[in-house]
């Protein structure tokens, strides 16, 4: 018997969402705080003295990839490989149909505080509540954002007790399962622009990534300490 109601927890955090409200959610890199609202996403970039160079990340399954991400055949199959063949996290940064309704819905505020140069950061394949979540924000075509549950250098939080009270004071909803099994790395997600492969962030399971690039597509990236 598990000891957590993925599904019903999953809900509950959409229904704070989809309110105006802000989530506090466990991904198995961290726990994220998001929103699906303009007032929510600023609540939190506010709230964590974020600078104002980061950007807002989406968080996304496969078929919200598919539908909003504009990849090559080759970055798809990169994709494919580490979120579904390895079953690792991943920061997807990759060109985006900025006219799909789970991009029109941003209002002129959150567009360019979400997106760079016509890309667009998406959390795939964060564990059992992210796939929940992520169902949900598809059927429902609700765009949910947001950014680890922290103070800006805080560093990632990977139990809720871990996590500042600034940023549960803000949550109307706080799902907690506990410790996040990618607690060792102590970091969110490996960002990597699956196009160029230009890494914007090391995270966890850079190492695997890494691994999955050199195997599979000839493409070498550098040790942990030179990238």
């Amino acid at each position: 018997m598990s000891q957590f109601d993925v599904q019903a927890d999953a809900q509950r955090a959409f229904a704070a969402l989809k309110a105006g409200g802000i989530a506090v959610v466990p991904h198995n890199i961290g726990y994220a705080a998001l929103g699906g609202s303009t007032e929510a996403l600023l609540k939190i970039f506010n709230t964590k003295k974020r600078a104002s160079s980061k950007l807002n990340a989406m968080i996304g399954n496969q078929a919200i990839h598919e539908e909003v991400h504009c990849c090559s055949a080759r970055g798809r199959e990169i994709v494919d490989a580490i979120t579904q063949d390895y079953n690792l996290p991943l920061g997807c940064v990759a060109p985006a149909n900025m006219d799909h309704p789970l991009i029109t819905a941003l209002d002129d505020v959150m567009v360019p505080r979400s997106s760079r140069d016509g890309t667009i950061v998406m959390l795939m394949n964060a564990g059992a509540h992210h796939a929940a979540l992520t169902a949900l924000s598809h059927q429902h075509m609700l765009p949910l954002f947001g950014s680890s549950a922290n103070m800006s250098m805080g560093g990632t939080k990977f139990c809720v007790e871990d996590i500042e009270p600034e940023s549960i004071a803000i949550a109307d909803e706080i799902v907690d399962h506990g410790l996040q099994p990618f607690h060792p790395y102590r970091q969110s997600s490996t960002l990597l622009n699956v196009e160029t492969l230009e890494i914007l962030r090391v995270g966890s399971c850079y190492e695997d990534i890494a691994y999955i690039l050199k195997r599979h597509f000839r493409h070498e990236l550098p040790d942990r300490e030179a990238a």
